[in-house]
């Protein structure tokens, strides 16, 4: 028997190592798939889409938020590995009182390097786990406090504007590359109007590609509320998924600081 704790403390008992393992979050089910899991994944959600051979290949069990459970039952799964802000907690229970569920939750760099190993762990790919969480430390470390102290607003979402604030991984990675997160007085994903929006008044504003798809014509749309901001769009994924997409991040990063010279 294996009996591990999740990262919301929960106890699971496995009858033996994972052979069909579903993953409800795109970041973690990309992990999944670097650490060499790729036979035992058999289910992914629609939004899972990195690597594209994964997407092609895997069953899709829904989306974060609306899972299908009827496929899920179908695919027989020992092993469910979501996410305690991407998954809807109700469903998650239905699913707990079925499955061995190991939940993550992830606001920090070391939230996510635990998750990893923890995992490499429950699945005997321990040694795999700690070379991408070694390979990371490093290339984080080189873009930290890269722009020094720059004032930004990152939008995730339109009608309503949605930002991430304070308590978010979001936020921890703009502050660890050295932005000042402009929503310092706001908890999680709050909606702001766009009285509040000039109140605050950002001078740079990135909106993100996901999960909302930010497009040319919404910045059109935020100058006409903030017409002195700079904004841009920025790549979702590598300011939010907390797998083995972080590994673009020092890549993405260098070439924002480059960007950013020459405006």
């Amino acid at each position: 028997m294996l009996h591990a704790k999740d990262q919301i403390r929960k106890r699971i008992t496995l009858g033996s190592k994972p052979k069909r393992i579903i993953s409800l979050v795109p970041s973690q089910s990309e992990f999944l798939w670097d650490l060499g899991l790729r036979e035992e994944l058999v289910g992914i959600t629609k939004f899972c889409i990195h690597p594209a051979e994964m997407f092609a290949s895997k069953s899709r069990v829904g989306g974060t938020k609306k899972l299908d459970l009827k496929k899920i039952r179908d695919l027989k799964p020992d092993l469910i590995i979501g996410n305690k802000e991407e998954n809807e907690k109700e469903q998650i229970e239905a699913l707990q009182k079925e499955f061995p569920v190991w939940m993550s939750d992830i606001y920090t760099f070391e939230d996510s390097f635990a998750m990893m190993e923890d995992l490499g762990m429950l699945l005997d790919k321990y040694a795999e786990a700690k070379l991408i969480v070694e390979t990371l430390r490093a290339s984080l470390s080189g873009i930290h406090n890269t722009f020094s102290k720059q004032p930004v607003a990152y939008f995730i979402w339109n009608k309503p504007y949605m930002l991430a604030a304070k308590n978010t991984f979001i936020d921890h990675v703009l502050s660890h590359i050295g932005f000042e997160n402009v929503m310092v007085d706001f908890q999680r994903y709050p909606e702001l109007d766009e009285k509040t929006l000039k109140t605050i008044n950002p001078e740079l504003c990135f909106l993100s590609s996901e999960p909302f798809p930010f497009k040319e014509k919404h910045i059109q749309a935020l100058q006409k509320i903030l017409p002195d901001a700079k904004i841009i769009i920025v790549d979702g994924e590598v300011f939010s998924w907390y797998g083995t997409r972080l590994l673009h991040l020092e890549e993405y990063v260098t070439g924002l600081a480059l960007r950013h010279a020459g405006h």
